[in-house]
Parts: C-alpha cells; structure tokens; sequence
C-alpha cells in the first residue's frame, strides 16, 4: 500500500524513490524515537499531489509533512509571535512564555528529522544522531546561559531535566499504566534500568565530590581552585563514560535499548517509509536548531523578568516549569506508552534521557565554560544535590525487581512535588543567583577573613 502510494507520487523524496525502515533499521529504533512517534499524525496529501510543477509539489509535501505532521501543530504560531513580541517589545514575560512553547513543538519536529534522516543513514549513524540531538533543547538553552554568565540557570535547567525525567515522567507513567493495566503485571527488562542506574550513580558522584571539597578541611583558596579542578577532571571521565555508554547501546549490547514491537506495530511498520529527503531532512534539521537558538537566547534573556512578574523565583521557573513544558513532547509520548503496557519504551525515554543529560549535557556545559574561562563547576550546592541524590536513589531502589505498579508511580510523583514545592518557597532574589553561584567556592575564604 505504501509503495503503491509513492508510485503514484513520486515526487514526494528528492530522489524519486520511497525509502523503506527496513527490518534491521526498524530495530534499532530507540525508545525515545518511538516515544516521539506517538505525537505524529499522517499528513493527507490528496490536495498537493493536483499542483502541476514537481518542485513546488515537493516544497509544499515537504511543508505540509513538517507544519502538520504532529498532533502539536497549533503551537507554531507560537514562534513567529515570539520573535514578533521581542522585536516589537512587547512585555518580556509574554516572550519567555511564547518562546517555551514554541520550544516544545521544535523538540518534537527534531526528533521526527533525526528519524528521517536515520532511514538514509542506517540504524547506526542514526542512533548517534539521536544520542546528539536527543536533548538538543537543553544544551542549547545551557549555552546560551553560560555564554551570558547566568551559572545558576544553567545548572538548575539542566537539573530539572533530570528530575522530571526521573520522578515526573517516570512516575506518572507508571502510575497511569498501572492503573490503566490493574489485571496484568507489568513487567520490563531490568538490564536496561539497571545499567542507566549505574550511569546516574556515577553522575551522581561526580556532582557530590565537588560539593565536600567545599566543606573539606584546608585552605579555602586551595579548596576552591581543587573543586573547580575536580568538577573539569570529572567532566572528561564523564564525557568518556558516555562514548562508551554508547559504543554499549548502539554497538556491542543494542538488544537491551532496542524499543519492543508488537506485531500489530510490526505489520504496521513494515510499510513505514520516509516522508522527507535526505537532503530536505538534513536542511529542515539546521534550520530548526537555528530557531531553537534563537527562541533559546529569548528564553535566557526574559527568565529573570518573567520570575519578577509572576512572583516565582528563578530557581523553580527554570528547575520545575522550564523542565515541564520544554520537554512536553516526549513525556506525553512515554506516558503513552505506559498505557500500552510497553514499559521498556517508557524506562528507556526517561532513564535514557536523564543519562543524556547527566552524562553529556552537563559535561559539556563545564568544557565549554572552561574554554570561555566561565567558572563552571559541577558543585550544584546541598539543596540541589542532595535533591538529586535522593532522586536518583529512589529511581534505583523503584526498578530494582522488574515489575511495576502504580504505588511505584505515585511515590515517584510525590517526590517530586516535594522538591517541587521546596523550590517554589526559595525566595533567592534572581539578581543575587549569579552571585552566588559565581562566588559559591570563595565563601570559606571569605568567613575566614572576616573571622580574623
């Protein structure tokens, strides 16, 4: 039916031949792929297959597939208004908001061109893809940040990406598809969690050093310039975990991240085929990630206005709400999917995710502030650490068995709130984070001057 469908309409790839996810691509599909699939809808073509000239039929099948290819296409209009209300200064809360949305509808559009282009690529090439483009969002919103000297946005972002991963997504999935599955158990292969566990434990002490180094004995300008020391050092053994954490995943034990396919999705897969060219799939991926740049630098630069005029502090818009509504996509889609009883998706969109985050953003985030000589560490303070501890732990000690149901879910989703609501009663005034942050590893020698 498919190949029919583009024997009639040829003119819907560059090269005039369908391209066909083939088995081998089909299985190495990763969960958050699959994840973000179940946001998609089939574009109906009817209209513009009528227009008589070949190029302006695939510009426009190209357009329709990209604009109306997904169930979050009303946010669009959200990204010209953005860009409209910065330009024309309109009030900058009113940007922040439009930009986040608009955000949340590209997050989608690059995980569907990722997949795209993985159909010309093979199953390898377009896992790393994925494996880069899979929080394009958040490293890109980091950089900016780092690159306006805002180091207290940058590490509460990248630690809300974490948490609503794993507490918020992980949780409500569970709890929905326990409740949505009472009569059966559910089960999912615990290698996977267990191995993105070990990741996050490792994450977790890379974070945790540079905190003690800070209540360590010894001189308080050596402790500050080791900690800083410790948190770069770390961030390289990071990035070298996460090359081999994905040599692991993509080469030498795929079958523990490939998605499950029931054989309904099998038959329905079979005739999958590529809707958008390489080379358009390649052009569409650049030109978003430059919007993305753009409404990210938007998102930067209002955060603190738009803190003042809804009387939230810093802290929370970007730990809760920036993590929330960035990521609306994917988490939809891995809840989804715990109502289909397809928890190894579900595990793999969140634990993956959070591993991404912890392992490469972060990391990458310390590098690049080293290069612009940008203080960044990976001490996140007591409150934010010891919130991702606990986060991390209770994770681990939640998938230890292989089974699930949805008290699991709940205690996860109250964890949250909790540390939700910790954030949300912080009353740091968001023009003193910066300093804080900047200065956090000078305050020993500080106390220590003031003291004599």
């Amino acid at each position: 039916m498919g190949s029919r469908s583009h024997e009639e309409s040829p003119w819907l790839l560059e090269n005039g031949n369908p391209k066909v996810l083939t088995k081998d691509m089909r299985h190495g599909r990763t969960a958050h792929n699959m994840s973000s699939s179940s946001l998609r809808k089939k574009s109906e073509l009817t209209v513009i297959s009528k227009v008589p000239y070949g190029f302006l039929r695939n510009f426009l099948a190209n357009l329709q597939e990209v604009f109306l290819g997904t169930k979050l296409f009303i946010l669009f209009p959200s990204i010209p208004l953005a860009i409209i209300a910065h330009c024309f200064g309109f009030a900058r809360p009113w940007v922040f908001a439009l930009s986040l949305l608009g955000l949340t509808v590209l997050a989608e559009r690059v995980s569907f061109m990722t997949e795209q282009v993985a159909c010309y690529t093979g199953p390898t090439v377009g896992g790393l893809l994925n494996a880069t483009c899979g929080n394009a969002t958040e490293l890109i919103i980091a950089i900016f940040a780092l690159s306006n000297n805002k180091i207290a946005v940058v590490k509460y972002s990248l630690l809300g990406s974490v948490l609503s991963n794993l507490l918020l997504v992980l949780g409500t999935s569970l709890l929905c598809g326990g409740i949505a599955n009472l009569r059966q158990e559910q089960k999912y292969d615990r290698r996977q969690a267990d191995v993105n566990s070990l990741m996050l434990l490792l994450a977790l002490l890379c974070h945790m050093l540079p905190l003690l180094f800070r209540y360590g004995s010894g001189s308080p300008a050596v402790v500050a310039q080791a900690s800083l020391n410790v948190s770069r050092a770390a961030s390289l053994v990071m990035l070298c975990a996460y090359c081999a954490y994905i040599a692991f995943q993509l080469w030498t034990h795929r079958q523990l991240f490939e998605a499950q396919v029931d054989n309904d999705d099998e038959g329905q897969n079979d005739s999958e085929e590529a809707v958008i060219g390489f080379w358009s799939g390649i052009g569409w991926l650049v030109g978003m990630t430059a919007i993305i740049a753009l409404l990210s630098e938007y998102v930067v630069q209002t955060i603190e206005d738009a803190s003042n005029s809804w009387g939230l502090s810093v802290s929370f818009i970007s730990i809760i709400l920036l993590a929330i509504v960035g990521n609306a996509a994917e988490h939809a889609g891995a809840v989804i999917f715990a109502f289909k009883n397809k928890l190894d998706i579900t595990l793999g969109v969140a634990l993956g995710s959070a591993t991404q985050i912890s392992m490469f953003v972060v990391p990458v985030c310390v590098i690049v502030g080293w290069i612009l000589g940008i203080k960044m560490d990976l001490n996140f303070n007591l409150l934010e650490t010891g919130s991702l501890a606990l986060a991390i732990i209770v994770t681990a000690f939640t998938l230890q068995d292989g089974t699930s149901h949805y008290m699991k879910g709940l205690v996860l989703l109250l964890c949250y709130i909790v540390i939700g609501a910790c954030f949300f009663v912080q009353t740091t005034p968001s023009d003193q984070l910066n300093d804080e942050v900047n200065n956090v590893m000078l305050k020993p020698a500080t106390d220590a001057v003031f003291r004599a």
